[in-house]
């Protein structure tokens, strides 16, 4: 499965590219910048009963994306947008108390960081409502590469006798390298994305969302009988300008 979605963006990213070397009526090369929020989820166990309540979860992670886009219109309004993206994302929980019935110390948070590389191919089509304004409607797959996404468990604890409260910071941990069944997941992705945008002259906005289409967990037996499933999904707003826009 893993293999067949990579196969189909290379073909989406080798049409997109061949069909550039015609002679193409409206072209530009930009930057974007704007907010993500890459969700990972964890659910869908086999025996429910048996599942750890703590392994089915739902991380929502805020930050942002930047990079370089390619596009270019074909016939009319339809074309296509490639290009190339760094996200970054960030989860702090709140404390918690260790015992869920009381609001009491001992406590704990997770935090979490997130630093992956994109590579997206966008199908396209422009409407003009004005003259160099236009909306768009896009579609399309990218191919996500994961750097680096880390976890860390930050306690606090009381003393009964002075009331004070003292906090052990965790250290972090990578879970592209962990041991734990819990967290090991894979750094490739392959997500579908759908959206719609704006453009005026040489600058556009951009928003949509990315559906993971695989199952990123690499380790899917645990010792209570659960097979893991999940996805890794993106919510995306961005802000660019083209550099150079030949019309």
């Amino acid at each position: 499965m893993k293999k067949s979605l990579v196969a189909l963006f290379i073909v989406c990213l080798a049409v997109s590219v061949n069909a550039k070397t015609i002679e193409l009526p409206k072209q530009g090369f930009g930057l974007q910048i704007g907010w993500a929020q890459p969700t990972v989820r964890l659910n869908s166990p086999d025996n429910p009963e048996s599942a750890k309540d703590s392994l089915s979860r739902t991380i929502h992670l805020n930050g942002f994306k930047v990079g370089l886009v390619y596009d270019a219109s074909y016939i009319a309004g339809f074309g296509s947008t490639i290009g190339i993206n760094y996200t970054f994302g960030m989860s702090q929980g709140k404390w918690t108390s260790v015992n869920p019935n009381f609001n009491q110390y001992p406590k704990s948070r997770t935090l979490f960081t997130y630093h992956q590389i994109e590579l997206f191919v966008d199908w396209q089509y422009k409407f003009e409502i004005a003259k160099e304004t236009y909306l768009m409607l896009y579609t399309g797959p990218t191919l996500q590469c994961g750097l680096d996404f880390d976890m860390r468990i930050d306690t606090q604890v009381e003393d009964y006798l002075t009331g004070e409260v003292t906090q052990d910071n965790g250290d972090w941990n990578d879970a592209y390298q962990t041991s734990s069944n819990d967290n090991k997941i894979s750094r490739l992705n392959v997500t579908w994305g759908v959206g719609a945008g704006f453009q005026y002259k040489r600058y556009f906005l951009r928003g949509g969302y990315d559906f993971g289409l695989l199952n990123p967990y690499k380790n899917n037996d645990f010792d209570n009988g659960r097979h893991t499933r999940g996805r890794m999904d993106q919510w995306n707003i961005r802000l660019g300008v083209y550099l150079w826009y030949n019309d």
